[in-house]
This record gives structure tokens, C-alpha cells and sequence, in this order.
């Protein structure tokens, strides 16, 4: 029996439209906001019908130190928020932003008088003698 070979020629096309249908997910805008250890990213991105829809990641740099050489992996988390929650989620974050600062800066404000009405006794000679 002599052997038979089968070629398939796979065009870059063709692996696009593989990703497109398993994924769903076309990123048509990407915006990385590096912050610390961390990098958010905000992408928007189709799916079949062209309706567009935020993917919001969290990237956290993991590093550790298991014998001489450390291993780096990151720690991904998702939200997929999409159109008809914008303004919720919008008034949502608003909502809890303006909490954050109103109570920070009570916060701030609150332990500054602590401290100014705490006497100092930072300066006070403290002897200690055994005999």
C-alpha cells in the first residue's frame, strides 16, 4: 500500500478568520494605563453582529522566588462591560470615587488633629537605674 499525503495551504486569512469565529472578539481600540506593579487595558472589541464592547483587563506582574531563578507569571483579571451598562457603570464609579475622596480627606483630616492634640513626648528624658 503506497502512502497518501494531504496538503492544506492555510493563508493568514484563513487563521484570522478561525480567531475571529472562535474568540469572537475583534480588538478595534487598545489603551495600557501602567500603574505600579499593575497594567490595566482597555479594549474595545467587536463580535459577530459589530457590536462593540468594553474588555477591561487587570495585569498584576507575579515574581517567585523558587531557588536561583525566579519565576515572572501575571495574574489577568476581566470585566466585559457592554454598551447598555455604560451609564450605570459610569454613575456606579462615579458614585464610589467621590466617596473615596470625601472620606480619605476625612480620614486625612481627622488623624492630622489627633496628632496635633497628642502631646510630644518624643523630647522627655526617660532615666532607668538599677541597683
Amino acid at each position: 500500500m503506497g502512502t497518501i499525503y494531504l496538503l492544506y495551504i492555510v493563508t493568514m486569512e484563513d487563521l484570522k478568520k478561525k480567531a475571529m469565529t472562535e474568540t469572537d472578539k475583534e480588538i478595534v481600540f487598545s489603551k495600557a494605563i501602567k500603574a505600579g506593579k499593575r497594567i490595566y487595558y482597555v479594549d474595545v472589541r467587536k463580535n459577530k453582529k459589530d457590536d462593540m464592547f468594553l474588555a477591561i483587563t487587570e495585569s498584576k506582574k507575579i515574581i517567585s522566588s523558587e531557588g536561583n531563578a525566579p519565576a515572572v507569571s501575571f495574574e489577568k483579571h476581566k470585566i466585559f462591560l457592554y454598551k447598555e451598562d455604560f451609564e450605570k457603570f459610569l454613575e456606579g464609579l462615579h458614585e464610589a470615587i467621590k466617596f473615596i475622596d470625601n472620606n480619605q480627606h476625612n480620614e486625612n483630616v481627622l488623624t492630622n488633629k489627633n496628632e496635633e492634640n497628642t502631646p510630644d513626648h518624643s523630647s522627655d528624658i526617660k532615666i532607668d537605674i538599677d541597683f
